[in-house]
């Protein structure tokens, strides 16, 4: 389950400090995401890092009256290093945006190369922080980033993460816009992958969504689609101008939310992610999204997909080939170079 809100249930003096560092903190995600952060009374300190902004965007979360410090970092005199000095949580959002018109590889080499650079950093200065992954395609980058760990000798799978939380902050939205519920009252489990066809919708495990299911049609049809290629409705209402920022920021505050609400010790903490996950191992697929309980440590329990309605096995049908191939194009990028790497990862906000 999602919390749609950031509330609290800590006292302050219970609250265990957490230390952590935006990555792309100048960009269209990072800003809002930081901001986010900046309110979050779990948060002691955010360290942002980019190539350019990053000290701007510090000193203006600054100005806020909340209690946690804000720090930027530039790329030079070893600000990612500088950065990354004691941090509990890194999160990745750096990249480059998709434009209209872009085909799924246009952005792959670059982004990939970011996330490889970025992640050998932080295998180095902080091999124990826990390492969320926005940056797109996720199917891809976080394959990139565990390989860069295990060469690195660091590799922890309960502490890296895809935040797929957008996939189901866009279906609970979206059902529920449908239903007349209140969009806080309405998780729709999401699973597979965070991008195109491997985003995988359980309607029929949620009552509203259940009732969209039956009555089937175009009405399901465009439900289904929606989910799976929303962000692709973003980046053509802003016009070549952007994609979806403002709603990934706060996807991603949500999930770095649980990561710390887990790591203050709330037990049962639920949210879903897309992680080195057992379920379909043996089809090839070694990350997977669903449903993981976290502790202080990271992924305690990878929760299995649970019953399909025949029309969701179809969409799992259709998951599975596509997320083996996006994995399998992050794992060729770390050990054969962007030339070799075949060109099938979508990438998707």
């Amino acid at each position: 389950m999602i919390k749609s809100h950031l509330a609290r249930s800590f006292a302050t003096s219970a609250i265990k400090q957490t230390h952590v560092a935006v990555l792309g903190a100048g960009g269209g995600i990072g800003q809002p995401l930081s901001m986010l952060l900046k309110q979050n009374p779990l948060v002691s300190k955010i360290s942002c890092y980019d190539i350019r902004g990053a000290p701007g965007v510090a000193a203006d979360l600054s100005h806020i009256n909340t209690p946690s410090e804000a720090v930027g970092f530039g790329a030079e005199n070893d600000g990612l290093a500088k950065a990354l000095k004691g941090v509990d949580i890194v999160i990745l959002p750096a990249g480059v945006p998709r434009k209209p018109g872009m085909s799924r590889d246009d952005l792959f080499n670059t982004n990939a190369s970011i996330v490889r650079d970025l992640a050998t950093a932080c295998a180095e200065h902080c091999p124990k922080a826990h390492l969320a992954i926005i940056a797109n395609p996720v199917n891809s980058t976080v394959p990139i980033c565990a390989e860069v760990y295990k060469q690195a000798g660091v590799y922890d799978p309960k502490k890296l993460y895809g935040v797929t939380t957008l996939d189901v902050v866009r279906a609970s939205t979206f059902v529920s816009g449908l239903s007349g519920k209140d969009p806080k009252d309405v998780n729709v489990t999401v699973v597979g992958g965070h991008s195109g066809v491997t985003i995988v919708p359980i309607l029929s495990q949620q009552n509203e969504g259940m009732t969209i299911l039956k009555e089937g049609g175009q009405k399901l049809a465009d439900l289904v689609k929606r989910i799976q290629f929303g962000g692709d409705e973003v980046v053509k209402a802003k016009d070549g101008a952007g994609s979806a920022t403002l709603s990934m920021a706060y996807a991603g505050a949500v999930f770095a939310d649980a990561l710390m609400r887990a790591m203050n010790g709330e037990s049962g903490v639920t949210t879903p992610a897309f992680v080195d996950s057992p379920l379909y191992k043996d089809q090839g697929v070694d990350f997977f999204a669903s449903q993981v309980t976290l502790s202080s440590s990271g992924v305690d329990k990878i929760h299995p997909v649970g019953k399909l309605d025949a029309s969701e096995e179809k969409l799992m049908e259709a998951c599975l080939p596509e997320l083996k191939k996006n994995i399998e194009k992050g794992v060729a990028f770390v050990h054969d170079g962007p030339q070799k790497a075949p060109k099938d990862a979508a990438m998707r906000n």
